[in-house]
């Protein structure tokens, strides 16, 4: 397994199998270190350009993704990409959205859904996954 982030770098989470994912808030400036070869940001207004590839998903703060399908395929994206890349998630905070995010790349990394928010509280933030509606994307969203 190819280490993508520093382990012990602020905000890197680390999956099961050993892929490592950096959540942050895009208020906050950018952390020192290479940066990331793909982001995916979870966002309500298009995010600014970047030199390094990026999606967009329309997420407005507090709730769920505009369009859960479109959804679905940029974290399976970031997910598969996370494997050699270094792929980072952001929105604002970088803990409701991104949390929400990072535990739906848990699933996608085998973690059961009903313990995933849990997996990403224990090892990321302890307030990531803000309502009980993002609670709820994470434990029907499909492995």
């Amino acid at each position: 397994m190819l280490d993508t982030w520093e382990p012990s770098s602020g905000g890197v989470l680390r999956l099961p199998s050993g892929r490592l994912i950096r959540g942050r808030g895009l208020r906050r400036p950018l952390p020192p270190g290479p940066p990331p070869d793909f982001a995916l940001y979870l966002l309500g207004h298009e995010p600014p350009p970047t030199s390094w590839h990026q999606r967009w998903i329309r997420w407005p703060d507090f709730r769920l993704p505009s369009d859960r399908d479109h959804a679905r395929e940029a974290l399976r994206e970031a997910w598969i990409r996370s494997a050699t890349e270094r792929v980072e998630l952001a929105c604002g905070g970088g803990v409701g959205r991104t949390g929400t995010a990072l535990a739906c790349l848990a699933v996608l990394d085998g973690v059961p859904g009903k313990e995933a928010v849990a997996f990403v509280r224990e090892r990321y933030s302890p307030r990531a996954v803000e309502t009980p509606w993002q609670r709820r994307f994470v434990e029907r969203f499909p492995q």
